[in-house]
């Protein structure tokens, strides 16, 4: 069974948003259950920083043994930050789905966009 923290939100096509220390900040990231999916994440290709994104557009893609998928911004806002360290071990995402293999963090445009995304429980209806 895959693991679905309750303090985040989800899209249904299993990206994630944990909310930062900073307001209006959010780590983005993909759910336990789409590493588990993919299988072991070989590369990952994101953004720089300061490119904006609307909701739902491709920021960026993953690339498993099994699969290339696209990643899709859950909100629309501005990419503030990127974690460097999938350059040297992209399988943090396989390891650490929710923790040290977030992806970007995004500065969000309009708070109100968070209230489409799914809470967990919605999120383990979807994936179930």
């Amino acid at each position: 069974m895959s693991d679905i923290p309750s303090d985040l939100l989800y899209t249904e096509e299993h990206e994630y948003l944990r909310p930062s220390s900073e307001e209006g900040i959010f780590f983005v990231g993909i759910t336990d259950y789409a590493q588990g999916e993919l299988g072991d994440v070989v590369y990952i290709e994101l953004p720089d920083t300061g490119i904006s994104f609307s909701k739902m557009e491709v920021f960026g893609t993953i690339e498993a043994v099994k699969a290339v998928s696209d990643l899709y911004s859950p909100i629309s806002g501005e990419v503030i930050e990127i974690n460097i360290a999938l350059d040297d071990d992209p399988s943090l995402v396989n390891s650490e789905p929710y923790g040290e293999g977030w992806m970007i963090k995004l500065r969000v445009d309009d708070e109100g966009d968070l209230d489409a995304l799914l809470d967990a429980d919605r999120y383990e209806d979807h994936i179930s």
